[in-house]
């Protein structure tokens, strides 16, 4: 009996042994079969494993994140070609100065999955952004645009002066004022040859891409003035006995005359009826457009001899329009020419309550007794 048990415990041990050996090679089996066909769950294990690769580092190295490259306020032009690849940008910007490390800008991209989301272009950077801004400049199409906004009744120059003011832009004064000025050729078919784009630059909010010339910014602006003046207009200030360029010009005047939309239908007409009437217009804005300086484009005419200014922008002495534009009215005041009221008004002179309104006369004698 004993010998019997013995053999039957051998008998035993190498029944297991051998299902041990092959449960291993069933093992070996399956992974050799996952390594040549990888499952969706073995491939969100990579993916998992990546992902927390990368957020250890992104976590060890957090302080780095939100400290620029350099101080340097000074705008660098950056052009990322069509197809490069994420660690190719990164060694670049590095290289440039613009981020600390290429590898932290390369996981981070990785990590939020962005290294696919970078928009070809050029784009304006800067040393002092942090990484994060970067990444935005980078694949947000949004933060390469450039805002802004000007006021109605602002000439070239106040236009000029802004654009130039703006560091995200490539706009030097010098040169949108010579894009912009007298020349041989227009912009604008409407206006007549050696006349600058004076009065045709509506004052809305623009979206400029960052970096973008002068002569990209005054083609966006006169394209956006095409759009919006309606396709009748010539026609309906014909009516009325004016060019495109004379009601541009009526217009800026009205621009500079109030603030009150309501009220510019009104002082059209008496423009339109001191012009039938062939009395001066006698606006003393023309005058402030002529004295106006760096200092101050716009001064106030109280005490001036206003008929001792010897220019053809001053209305008090020569009959007619001015010349041209004194300043860019807004889309309101350009519409107001060509919705001119039908009215006996040649005289309207500011109330004395401080609001900024006017009051519209007839006659010379009703506008002087209104006097404050």
């Amino acid at each position: 009996m004993r010998v019997r048990n013995k053999r039957r415990r051998v008998n035993l041990l190498a029944l297991f042994s051998l299902s041990l050996l092959v449960s291993a090679l069933g093992a070996v089996g399956v992974i050799v079969a996952i390594n040549n066909h990888p499952s969706p769950i073995d491939a969100d294990v990579s993916n998992l494993v990546e992902q927390a690769r990368l957020g250890s580092y992104l976590s060890d190295h957090a302080a780095e994140l939100n400290q620029p490259a350099g101080t340097d306020p000074t705008s660098v032009t950056f052009t990322i070609q069509p197809g490069e690849s994420s660690t190719a940008i990164a060694t670049r910007l590095a290289a440039a100065g613009l981020v600390r490390d290429s590898r932290l800008l390369v996981y981070y991209l990785r990590y939020h999955h962005l290294d696919n989301q970078i928009l070809p272009g050029t784009v304006l950077l800067w040393q002092t952004m942090t990484l994060s801004q970067i990444v935005e400049a980078l694949t947000q199409a949004s933060a390469r645009e450039v805002i802004v906004r000007f006021s109605p009744g602002e000439r070239l120059e106040q236009i000029a002066e802004t654009l130039s003011a703006n560091p995200q832009l490539a706009v030097s004064q010098a040169e949108f004022l010579s894009l912009a000025g007298p020349s041989t050729y227009s912009f604008l078919e409407v206006i007549p040859a050696g006349a600058s784009l004076e009065g045709f630059l509506l004052p809305v909010p623009y979206r400029f891409s960052r970096g973008a010339t002068a002569l990209e910014v005054l083609t966006q602006m006169v394209t956006n003035f095409k759009t919006q003046l309606p396709k009748d207009y010539g026609a309906a200030v014909a009516r009325r006995g004016l060019t495109v360029y004379q009601a541009i010009t009526l217009a800026s005047l009205l621009e500079r005359e109030t603030a009150a939309s309501e009220e510019r239908p009104l002082i059209a007409s008496v423009v339109l009826n001191r012009l039938a009437a062939g009395k001066l217009l006698e606006i003393d804005a023309t005058v402030q457009y002529v004295l106006g300086t760096p200092e101050n484009w716009w001064p106030g005419v109280s005490g001036v001899d206003l008929r001792a200014i010897d220019n053809p922008y001053n209305t008090y002495v020569i009959p007619g329009l001015p010349p041209g534009p004194i300043a860019n009215p807004s889309l309101d005041s350009i519409l107001a020419v060509a919705e001119a009221a039908d009215t006996p008004y040649l005289y309207y002179r500011a109330r004395c309550d401080g609001s900024g309104h006017h009051n519209f006369y007839a006659t010379f004698e009703a506008h002087l007794a209104a006097a404050c």
